[in-house]
């Protein structure tokens, strides 16, 4: 195996990604899931949890140092800082498309879903993914929080498990993954509570989406 090969790379949110020429086959992806105590942190290497303890290496990443929410991981010698919830994005099609955030790459979570986390607006939010979903929709708690103005917005009718809600459509001037923004999506905001934003056909349009194992992987079409 050549050396280049062996050398990982891992691409975070909110963290630029080394040129395109040192990308192997595969990006790797890290995600900061959770701490044990001062020394030891939850990482999710390329979807499989990792109990990693500063100083230590595990799949090519070493944990250098760790905070309450944040942890500095070196890869191929290179630090990277990846925060607490921050989705794992793979920018591995960044060189056909001429700039940054043309991939998202999500592990597969609870229930066999795909979550990640990002922001509407400028404004965190927890997304999942759901495929059965006509738009982007979101329950009354999330819509208040984002400051989205619903209540003047055109209203319908949305089906759930719990039978038909009124439901007021409305615009979202973005939505970002990553470093992976798309604008302008219309969304639902549903007289009940969701525990999830759910990223539905509207937003999936825009990428190819394909299945690798436990991972989805969302190339932004042209």
């Amino acid at each position: 195996m050549q050396p280049s090969r062996r050398r990982a790379v891992a691409t975070l949110a909110g963290v630029t990604a080394l040129p395109w020429a040192a990308l192997p086959v595969r990006a790797q992806n890290v995600q900061l899931s959770g701490t044990l105590g001062a020394n030891k942190a939850l990482l999710v290497i390329d979807g499989q949890m990792q109990t990693v303890a500063v100083g230590a290496t595990v799949k090519g990443v070493t944990l250098r140092s760790l905070a309450a929410d944040e942890a500095v991981v070196l890869i191929g010698g290179k630090p990277f800082s990846v925060r607490l919830g921050a989705s794992p994005v793979s920018l591995a099609g960044r060189g056909n498309d001429g700039g940054g955030g043309g991939t998202i790459v999500l592990p597969m979570g609870t229930g066999g879903h795909f979550f990640a986390n990002g922001t509407i607006n400028g404004k965190s939010a927890a997304f999942m993914v759901d495929t059965g979903a006509t738009t982007i929709a979101m329950g009354l708690g999330d819509a208040q929080r984002l400051g989205l103005k619903y209540e003047g917005g055109r209203r319908g009718m949305a089906s759930t498990a719990g039978g038909a809600v009124g439901m007021y459509e409305v615009n979202l001037n973005s939505v970002r993954i990553g470093d992976v923004e798309v604008y302008n999506l219309s969304a639902g905001v549903v007289q009940a509570e969701m525990p999830y934003i759910l990223l539905g056909n509207n937003y999936l349009s825009r990428f190819n989406m394909r299945r690798e194992g436990d991972m989805m992987r969302l190339d932004k079409k042209p």
